[in-house]
Formats: C-alpha cells, sequence, structure tokens
C-alpha cells in the first residue's frame, strides 16, 4: 500500500519517528519537509499529500502542531476526505464511516506510541461500503 507522508516543523520530530515505523509494512513516500525548518508553512505539505492521494487512490498522512491546519488545507483538493484523530476510535470510524483517506495528526499533543497505533488503526480498517455511507460520501463529492 502507498502511503504519503507530509509535516510542518511542528509535526517533522514525530513524521520522522513515523517514517522508520511505517517503513516496515507500507511503501510510505516522504513529500516533505525533508529538513526542520522553523519557518516553513503546513498548507505547501498538506496540498502535496493531498494531490497526491487524489490522483492515486491512496493514503495520506499529514502532522502539524494541532493537526487542524493541515486538515483543513487537505480538504481543500478534491478527492480528500481528510480527518483529525486525535484518539484510535477516531480514526477507526473515519475509515469505517466515511472512507477518510488522508489522516491528519496533532504533532505537538500525540505521543509517539498513540501515533503508531492510531496510523495502524487507519492504514488497516476497511471502509464499511453501506448504502447509507456510499450515499453521504456522493453527497460530498457533489459538494466538490
Amino acid at each position: 500500500m502507498k502511503v504519503y507522508i507530509g509535516a510542518d516543523h511542528a509535526g517533522f520530530e514525530l513524521k520522522e519517528k513515523l517514517k522508520t515505523y511505517l517503513n516496515k509494512n507500507y511503501n510510505l513516500i516522504d513529500l516533505g519537509n525533508t529538513k526542520y525548518d522553523k519557518n516553513d508553512d503546513y498548507p505547501k505539505f498538506a496540498s502535496k499529500v493531498a494531490k497526491k492521494v487524489s490522483k492515486s487512490k491512496s493514503f495520506g498522512i499529514l502532522i502539524c502542531g494541532s493537526g487542524q491546519g493541515v486538515c483543513i488545507a487537505a480538504n481543500k483538493i478534491k478527492g480528500i476526505r481528510a480527518v483529525l484523530a486525535e484518539h484510535i476510535k477516531d480514526s477507526k470510524m473515519a475509515r469505517l464511516d466515511d472512507d477518510a483517506n488522508v489522516l491528519c495528526l496533532q504533532g505537538r499533543l500525540l505521543s509517539f506510541n498513540k501515533a503508531k497505533k492510531i496510523c495502524d488503526t487507519f492504514l488497516q480498517t476497511e471502509f464499511t461500503n453501506f448504502k447509507r455511507h456510499l450515499r453521504r460520501i456522493n453527497e460530498i463529492k457533489k459538494l466538490e
């Protein structure tokens, strides 16, 4: 499975740790930042990841300080259903019900161990494909 990952300065440390962990089981592609830069801006990395996910029908992981900024930016890209997951259950429900394709994490607030569990849950949970969920996703697509 191909997974794109990106983070600004506030998510850089967590991204680097997750890269080592996730590379064991996934084809992980880092879209930046590739070095710590305290002056970088999250929309740049959010858009890179979201555009790749949208075109390739893959998954993305984005990290900034609160997770909120990258989530807002990623959701501006057609075909993206980005979600902020603070808990394991958030990532599970986002995949089951909403077929989310980009996971957003809090670089300043999540421990590495919790982030690993959230990522694993997100990447291993299959969309339910229930009629009501498909109907709702199609309604979202009409908004795009």
